[in-house]
């Protein structure tokens, strides 16, 4: 795959991206009418709203989740191809993250009690935060990936109580006492 096609393919599935979302009624931008290049208040109604959140930490794990992924399952495939491919998971994550029944499950949890969904901004920049991460995971040793990877999970946990394991564990089945430590309850 050409680096022009895979350039052409992303750009597509981006220009997808934000058209889902746009019918799905997302917002382009913040309420408040502004653009940030980061929002921290994790609870606050800016978030996941800007241009990145302590979440764009956990879409560059994605990236080097679907680099090591992909090429264990298709060591063959050009690089440019499996990026094609872990940006149209990435994509079809991002609108299924926006559907209402996935925003009233995230609005279950301690964290997310106020959620409705991503701007369709910081949804694009969920996706290129995911590419980062692919090309990192390209081009670093694997140790030092696993290592950033570690790092931001911990880093982002310890913040914020919350990070991509915990979301994908809330995700799955909601533990009581992971909801009691995110809201605070226990030390």
């Amino acid at each position: 795959m050409t680096l022009r096609l895979t350039l052409l393919v992303g750009l597509l599935l981006l220009s997808l991206q934000a058209l889902v979302l746009f019918i799905f009624d997302q917002p382009l931008i913040a309420a408040d009418g502004t653009i940030k290049l980061w929002e921290g208040v994790v609870s606050g109604p800016g978030n996941s709203q800007h241009l990145s959140d302590w979440y764009t930490f956990s879409h560059i794990i994605h990236g080097f989740i679907f680099y090591w992924l992909l090429g264990l399952i298709f060591p063959r495939l050009a690089v440019g191809a499996r990026i094609a491919l872990a940006l149209g998971v990435e994509v079809s994550w991002e609108i299924i993250e926006n559907t209402p029944m996935v925003i009233n499950h995230y609005r279950e949890q301690a964290l997310a009690a106020g959620y409705s969904g991503d701007s369709i901004i910081n949804s694009l920049s969920d996706s290129v935060a995911m590419l980062v991460g692919f090309l990192l995971a390209w081009r670093l040793p694997v140790i030092t990936t696993i290592l950033i990877a570690i790092l931001l999970e911990v880093f982002v946990g310890y913040s914020i109580r919350d990070n991509l394991t915990l979301n994908v564990v809330n995700l799955l089945h909601q533990f009581d006492f992971i909801k009691a430590w995110q809201a605070g309850l226990l030390y």
